[in-house]
C-alpha cells in the first residue's frame, strides 16, 4: 500500500465466513458503511471496498484468508482496478499484524472493533498506510452501531459475546474475549427496530447465549419474556447455548412462551466423559442427557440440534462409540459435526494422541450417517402436521416460495403469499434437507 491515495470508496461488498454472529456482523458493517453514502453490491470483483469478515475455528482459515486476498487481486489488476481489501472477524483478530505484514491489506479490524470500520477506511483512503484496530475495549460497540432499517423477516440479534468456558480446542476465548451480555433495554430497542424494518422472527445471537445476564441477574428467560411482549415480533430463537447454562427458568420458557420456537441448538461434542472432559466442557455425558429429558418433558414437539467433534487427540474407537450411543439415544433434528482441527495457541493443539486423518475421515462418515438417518427420521415424523411457515424467499420454480417451519426445517410451497407473511401449512412431502407443503390458511404478513 504504501503511502499512496487511495479513492475514497463509493461501493462495497462485505464476504462472511463462519457462525450466525459472524453474519450478523457482516450486515452491521453493510449498514455502517450505508450510512457513510457508499453502495453495496453483490459482485465482489466490481466493489471499491471489499470486506473479508472472517472465522477461525477451523484449520487453514488464515489460509483462506491470504487465498481470497491473491485472487482478489488478480482478477482486479486483470481489470486496472486496485479495490481497497479489509480483513474483520476472529481472524483478523487474531493475525492481525502479521495480515498487514504479509498481505499488505488497507484495513484490519477485530470483532470488537468493526464500529470503527468507516474511520480505519477513511485512513486507509488518505494515504497514511494500513489501519489496523484489534483492541477488546471495555464500553460497547453497539451504541455505536446505526438503527436497523429494513431486514429479512428472519432476523438476527447479538445479545451477548465472548465465552468464558475455555474448551481447549477452542479459540473464542482468545478472538471474542470474556463473556459480555448486553443491557436488555438496547436489546428490546434493537429488537423493536428489526420488527419495524420487517422482521417477524429474531433469532437471539451469543458465544454463550444462554449464559446473557442483565444487571440485576436476570437471566435468558427473562429477555425472552420481554421480547414475548413486542407487537409484530412472531417468533423467538435462540443459538449458540452450553449445557451449563439451560436453567430451570429457561427451560420453562419452552413450554409458557408461544412465541419461543420448539427447537434447541445445545451442542455434546461428544459422548464419552473422558473426552469430555480433556475437552473442559464442564457436563458429563450423563448430566446432558438427564438436561435432555428435562427440556422434552417442558416441550415434547422440541426438535434438537448438536455440534459433535470427531478424533479429538486421544479419542479411542470405543470412545467414538460412545458418541455414536449418545446420537442413538438422542435422536437428532439436524447437527453440525467436524474432524477435530488444531488451533495454535489452545491447549489441545499440544496434547498427544492425534488421530490419524483417514481414522477421523472413517469417524466422520459413520457419525454423519447417524445424524442425516435421524434428520430424515424428523423430517419424515412431520408428514401429515400442519404447522406455521414464515415465508423468507422465492423458491426456482415459478410461484414458489420458501420459508421456515417452527422446528428450523425449510419448506416449500407453491403460493402468492408475499415474503414475511406466516402461512398455515400442510406438510406432505419430506426429503432429507427440506419439506413440501400446500398452503391451508394464511395468518399474516
Amino acid at each position: 500500500m504504501g503511502a499512496a491515495m487511495k479513492t475514497n470508496p463509493k461501493t462495497f461488498h462485505v464476504k462472511s465466513f463462519g457462525c450466525q454472529m459472524n453474519v450478523y456482523d457482516g450486515e452491521r458493517m453493510g449498514e455502517l458503511m450505508a450510512a457513510q453514502g457508499m453502495t453495496a453490491t453483490d459482485d465482489a470483483d466490481a466493489a471499491d471496498l471489499v470486506v473479508l469478515n472472517t472465522c477461525h475455528i477451523r484449520e487453514k482459515a488464515t489460509e483462506k484468508v491470504y487465498s481470497d486476498i491473491g485472487r482478489l487481486r488478480k482478477h482486479a489488476g486483470a481489470q486496472g482496478r486496485a479495490p481497497m481489501i479489509a480483513v474483520a472477524g476472529c481472524v483478523a483478530q487474531a493475525e492481525g499484524e502479521e495480515i498487514v505484514r504479509r498481505a499488505k491489506v488497507d484495513v484490519v479490524v477485530g470483532p470488537q472493533a468493526y464500529h470503527n470500520l468507516p474511520e480505519l477506511v477513511a485512513r486507509a483512503a488518505s494515504g497514511a498506510g494500513a489501519a489496523l484496530d484489534t483492541d477488546m475495549p471495555a464500553e460497547s460497540k453497539f451504541g455505536a452501531l446505526p438503527r436497523r432499517r429494513r431486514v429479512a423477516p428472519s432476523a438476527f440479534l447479538t445479545v451477548q459475546e465472548g465465552c468464558d468456558k475455555f474448551c481447549t480446542y477452542c479459540v473464542v476465548p482468545y478472538t471474542r474475549g470474556a463473556e459480555v451480555s448486553r443491557p436488555m433495554a438496547a436489546i428490546v430497542d434493537e429488537a423493536k427496530a428489526l420488527v419495524d424494518a420487517g422482521a417477524r422472527e429474531i433469532t437471539l445471537l451469543g458465544q454463550n447465549v444462554n449464559g446473557w445476564r442483565d444487571a440485576d441477574d436476570n437471566g435468558l428467560e427473562a429477555l425472552i419474556h420481554a421480547l414475548d411482549r413486542i407487537e409484530g415480533l412472531h417468533r423467538i430463537r435462540y443459538t449458540t447455548s452450553h449445557p451449563n447454562d439451560m436453567t430451570d427458568g429457561l427451560i420453562r420458557a419452552h413450554a409458557d412462551v408461544e412465541k419461543l420456537m420448539p427447537f434447541l441448538h445445545l451442542p455434546v461434542q461428544a459422548g464419552n466423559d473422558r473426552v469430555l472432559k480433556a475437552m473442559n466442557r464442564s457436563h458429563s455425558r450423563d448430566s446432558y442427557l438427564r438436561l435432555i429429558e428435562r427440556i422434552r418433558a417442558a416441550r415434547p414437539d422440541i426438535a434438537l440440534s448438536g455440534d459433535f467433534i470427531v478424533g479429538f487427540p486421544g479419542e479411542t474407537d470405543a470412545e467414538f462409540g460412545d458418541t455414536i450411543s449418545l446420537i442413538d439415544a438422542v435422536g437428532y433434528a439436524q447437527a453440525f459435526s467436524f474432524k477435530y482441527s488444531p488451533r495454535p495457541g489452545t491447549p489441545a493443539a499440544e496434547m498427544g494422541g492425534a488421530v490419524p486423518a483417514e481414522v477421523m475421515d472413517d469417524r466422520l462418515q459413520q457419525l454423519q450417517a447417524a445424524l442425516n438417518r435421524d434428520q430424515a427420521a424428523f423430517n419424515a415424523a412431520t408428514v401429515g402436521r400442519t404447522c406455521t411457515v414464515l415465508i423468507e424467499r422465492r423458491g426456482k420454480l415459478p410461484g414458489q416460495m420458501l420459508g421456515k417451519s417452527p422446528w428450523l426445517q425449510s419448506v416449500h410451497l407453491m403460493t402468492d403469499a408475499p415474503i414475511g407473511a406466516l402461512v398455515e401449512v400442510e406438510i406432505v412431502q419430506a426429503g432429507p434437507n427440506s419439506l413440501g407443503g400446500i398452503e391451508r390458511v394464511r395468518k399474516a404478513a
